[in-house]
């Protein structure tokens, strides 16, 4: 029998705008959704009448409750406009969850504001299968980005003070400062000190036992100002911040540095926040952060700055997943958002984790993955699955017929224009033609494992030809099935065979999960195996990316996942060479590292980590009815 917190859409054709949908339906209390997930009052905080933050504590509790299944879903190398990976998620959960009467939840990464109001928009899917409230989905949500903001600016001013004092001070009197004597003339160690102590092999509990020498190492970070990493960041696209001076008032004595501001959901914490599994962890993570290094070489991190607790305090109500819930009542987890390029792309480990208790044995638990499965898929599965201990049964791959047509040879793709005559009328041999990119995703995808289904999200200019070489071209790659969805249209009912397809598909699957590498080779040969699996021939290194794996490999730190940095609309570094190029070598330019996420993430190419405004932003459309207060025109 169906819960009875499910709704029953009455879809219009054509299909509305998206926000004129979410409005049309008024959220269930999230009390009522979190009952029927089993949740009590004592699970959650509620964040107004349709959110609620589901705590940690839950886990404790259902710790013997067996797991539903692990779906993951990822997509062909997409067009910039996207190929509804976020739609086909919400659609496939409703279906699961109103029409075949499975207990589901959808896990999503929340979204940044600076594409909702710059180009691309909101991420709460669209048409008939959506999150709502969509506005506050999109926007502060339970404030975790504001969170995440205040606790890397708050690191960022650490690191700039603690120069400050260190080049107009003595170590003599640097050290009085850190450890200030009380009215008795006492002198304590602040907790977080011990973990600088340890790190340089003290031992000592007294301050006034140090000798000169391990005052001058205690008090003195002595931070090379070009090796900082750490930036500002702030959640607005705004490209006149991507490149700035700090330090230019009179009272910071011509303490002067080049840095830069990037959206906040590109911070390091925001990637901790995703792959921590809880509390305490994500206090270790966020401590071990390195930011630069001093002079002689050895990293610096949160913890050296003693911060490490402040920014735990910060994030500590962040780390609850947010609960919200799907057009037709099926409950969703949204919780962390990290780029997908030079941060993984996934949402968090302990919002899969909830969910996968929570839906029991029998239940589906399906989650996104950022950008094609080349990029998203693969992190998903080397990172946070490394991370989480946890086995996906499924794996979707998401395809659009335009997508397709594009790879096969079609005209540029470009957002914000229409579509050539190529897009819009049957072209098989075109759409033939493309099926070698998405062959390569699902050799790709099945070579970690797991059984491949591949969802055609159908437009309504496609034809019953064109999709029919779709499926026969994905049933000959080796995917278990290929479904046509119009869940964009439909809502659930668009994506029920999807539904089966899935539940077939996670009921069968045996093999155990095969990382793409082991952890215990070299940065390089780690890279290259994702190079390989790319389809390129080799590697190529700069000077500076060979002096980073150098160090990193010297710091302790090649024992790390590596997440790649590359574009997202090709297999190679070239964005233009579409379909399933091969025999390329691909540059690395840089290495860096996130340590405390727990990765070493090669650039290759370019990566902009602070988007710009368009010439006509969203937020031309956005506006809100004061007469009932409804935002208008989200998309």
């Amino acid at each position: 029998m169906p819960s009875p917190t499910i709704r029953r859409l009455d879809v219009a054709s054509p299909v509305p705008a998206d926000i004129d949908i979410a409005n049309s339906v008024e959220p269930l209390p999230i009390a009522d959704i979190a009952a029927e997930l089993g949740l009590r009052p004592e699970h959650y905080d509620l964040y107004g009448k349709y959110k609620a933050k589901v705590l940690l504590s839950v886990l404790d509790e259902l710790k013997a409750q067996q797991d539903g299944y692990y779906v993951v879903v990822g997509g062909i190398t997409p067009t910039p406009l996207g190929e509804g990976k976020s739609t086909t998620t919400v659609g496939l959960c409703q279906a699961l969850g109103a029409f075949l009467d499975k207990k589901v939840v959808t896990c999503l990464r929340q979204p940044s504001q600076g594409p909702t109001f710059g180009i691309k928009g909101g991420a709460a899917g669209g048409g008939y299968s959506q999150v709502i409230p969509m506005d506050e989905f999109n926007l502060h949500l339970t404030g975790d980005i504001h969170a995440i903001t205040a606790a890397n600016n708050l690191l960022a001013a650490a690191i700039d003070t603690r120069i400050f004092h260190e080049n107009s001070q003595s170590d003599k009197a640097l050290f009085n400062r850190l450890c200030p004597a009380n009215k008795e003339g006492k002198r304590h160690f602040a907790d977080i000190m011990f973990r600088r102590l340890t790190k340089l092999g003290v031992s000592k509990t007294d301050p006034n036992e140090l000798t000169p020498d391990e005052i001058r190492r205690f008090a003195r970070l002595d931070i090379d100002p070009e090796s900082i990493t750490w930036r500002r960041v702030m959640d607005v696209n705004d490209r006149f911040l991507r490149k700035i001076t700090v330090g230019q008032g009179p009272e910071e004595k011509g303490m002067v540095r080049e840095t830069g501001f990037d959206i906040s959901v590109a911070s390091e914490i925001m990637a901790v926040l995703a792959l921590t599994t809880s509390l305490a962890d994500m206090r270790e993570r966020l401590g071990r952060m390195v930011i630069g290094n001093s002079k002689s070489g050895e990293p610096i991190t949160a913890d050296d700055l003693g911060v490490g607790g402040a920014l735990t305090v910060l994030m500590k109500d962040a780390i609850h997943p947010t609960l919200m819930q799907t057009l037709e009542g099926t409950p969703v987890l949204v919780h962390a958002g990290p780029f997908a390029n030079i941060a993984h792309g996934n949402s968090s480990i302990v919002a899969d984790k909830i969910a996968l208790k929570l839906v029991g044995k029998g239940g589906f638990v399906v989650t996104e993955a950022g950008f094609g499965a080349d990029i998203g898929t693969e992190k998903f599965m080397d990172i946070k699955c490394r991370y989480s201990g946890l086995v996906p049964q499924c794996a979707i791959i998401v395809a659009t017929i335009r997508a397709l047509k594009m790879h096969g040879g079609g005209p540029e793709v470009v957002a914000g224009k229409p579509l050539d005559h190529a897009y819009v009328s049957e072209n098989v041999a075109l759409v033939e033609a493309g099926c070698i990119n998405l062959a390569k995703h699902i050799s790709n995808t099945r070579s970690y494992g797991v059984n491949v289904v591949v969802a055609i999200n159908k437009f309504a200019s496609d034809t019953e030809a064109e999709m029919k070489a779709v499926h026969s071209a994905a049933m000959a790659a080796g995917a278990f099935d290929a479904v046509v969805c119009t869940h964009h249209a439909h809502g659930g009912k668009g994506a029920v065979e999807l539904g089966l397809a899935v539940q077939r598909a996670c009921e069968s699957q045996a093999e155990p999960l095969k990382f793409l590498y082991p952890l215990e080779s070299s940065i390089k040969e780690k890279i290259e195996s994702i190079a390989k699996f790319y389809g390129a021939s080799g590697v190529e290194y700069s000077e500076q990316a060979e002096k980073q794996i150098e160090m990193y490999t010297k710091q302790g730190f090649s024992s790390l996942p590596i997440c790649m940095a590359k574009t997202q609309y090709s297999f190679s570094h070239v964005p233009s060479m579409k379909g399933a190029p091969t025999g390329f070598v691909l540059p690395i330019r840089d290495v860096r590292a996130s340590i405390g996420a727990g990765f070493i993430y090669p650039l290759v190419g370019t990566m902009s980590t602070m988007p710009g405004l368009p010439t006509r932003p969203c937020f031309y459309q956005i506006d809100v009815d004061t007469a009932t207060g409804k935002v208008m025109g989200l998309s």
